[in-house]
C-alpha cells in the first residue's frame, strides 16, 4: 500500500483530471467527484485486492461498484492511474464513440467496469448480489459498494439493506457519500434522511462514520470495515465529505452538482491543485 502522503498526492492529481475531463467536454459531474476523489483513491491504493488485468467474473479479488454513476469522472481517473487502462484516454470523457461515457457502462468494454450505472438506488443491490455469489462459491474477498446520499431516497436501497442484513452477506461493505448535496439543493430541503446511521443500525448493519476528506481516517476507517466483516452482519460507512472538495469556489455547493467550469474557472481550479503524477 501506498503511504498517506503518496495516497494524497495521487488523489490531488485525481482532482486535477475530474476538472480537466468535465470542462474538456462541458459536461459531467464535478462536484460528487471531488468529493469521493479520497475514498477511492484510498480504496484503489490502498485496501482492495485488486488485478488490473480485468475479468468481469472477479473471482479471487475484491470488487467494487459505483452506484451514483454521475461521478465517473473520478471513477475514470482511479481507474487509469490505477494501471486498468491508459491515462491519455481520460482526454476523451463524454466524447462521441468513447468508452468514457458519462454514466459508465459494462457495453463500452471498459476495464474495471462491472455494472452500468446511472439510474439510481441499483447499485447495492448488485453488490449484494455479487457479495452473497462470493459467499456461495467460498470466494473469501470483499464486495465494495458507493452510494449518494440523496440516492437513499429510493426504495430499491432498502430493499437490499434489508436483504443484506436477513441473508448475513457479511462480506459486503457500503459506502454513502454523506455531502448533503444533491441536484436540486440540499439534502435536509429536498428530502431529508434523518437518523441515517439510526436507521442502517435498525436494518441490521455495522455502521460506522468518518471524514471522508481525510486520507489517514479514510484509510483506517476502511481497514476497520473489513476487520468487520465475516462477523454475521454488512457493514456501512457514512462518508462526511464536501462536495467540490479542493476548489474553493466549489466547495459545499449543489450548483456544482452537475456543471462544467469555464475555461476562468478551469485555470483558477488547477491553481489551487498541484501537478503531482503528471496530466493526461
Amino acid at each position: 500500500m501506498a503511504n498517506i502522503p503518496e495516497l494524497e498526492r495521487i488523489t490531488t492529481q485525481v482532482r486535477r483530471d475530474i476538472v480537466r475531463m468535465v470542462h474538456g467536454c462541458q459536461s459531467g459531474h464535478p462536484g460528487g467527484s471531488l468529493g469521493c476523489a479520497d475514498y477511492l483513491v484510498a480504496l484503489y491504493f490502498g485496501i482492495m485486492k485488486h488485478d488490473t488485468n480485468f475479468k468481469m467474473e472477479g473471482i479471487n479479488e475484491d470488487l467494487f461498484f459505483l452506484s451514483n454513476g454521475h461521478i465517473s469522472p473520478v471513477f475514470y481517473s482511479v481507474l487509469a492511474r490505477s494501471g486498468y487502462f491508459n491515462v491519455s484516454e481520460l482526454a476523451t470523457f463524454r466524447k462521441l464513440n468513447a468508452r468514457l461515457q458519462g454514466h459508465p457502462a459494462t457495453a463500452e468494454g471498459l476495464p474495471g467496469i462491472r455494472m452500468s450505472a446511472g439510474s439510481l438506488g441499483q447499485g447495492l443491490s448488485v453488490a449484494c448480489g455479487a457479495a452473497l455469489a462470493k459467499k456461495l462459491n467460498n470466494d473469501p474477498y470483499k464486495v465494495f459498494c458507493l452510494m449518494g446520499d440523496g440516492e437513499q431516497q429510493e426504495g430499491q436501497v432498502w430493499e437490499a439493506a434489508m436483504y443484506a442484513a436477513h441473508n448475513k452477506i457479511d462480506n459486503l461493505i457500503a459506502t454513502i457519500d454523506y455531502n448533503g448535496q444533491q441536484i436540486d439543493g440540499p439534502v435536509d430541503q429536498v428530502l431529508s434522511l434523518g437518523d441515517l446511521a439510526g436507521k442502517y443500525r435498525a436494518f441490521g448493519w455495522d455502521v460506522m462514520e468518518c471524514d471522508g476528506n481525510s486520507m489517514p481516517e479514510m484509510i483506517n476507517t476502511l481497514n476497520v470495515a473489513v476487520n468487520k466483516t465475516g462477523q454475521g452482519r454488512p457493514v456501512m460507512i457514512l462518508m462526511k465529505t464536501v462536495m467540490g472538495k479542493g476548489i474553493d469556489f466549489m466547495e459545499g455547493s449543489h450548483k456544482w452538482h452537475g456543471i462544467a467550469p469555464s475555461d476562468e474557472q478551469l485555470e483558477i481550479a488547477l491553481n489551487q491543485l498541484e501537478e503531482t503524477l503528471g496530466d493526461y
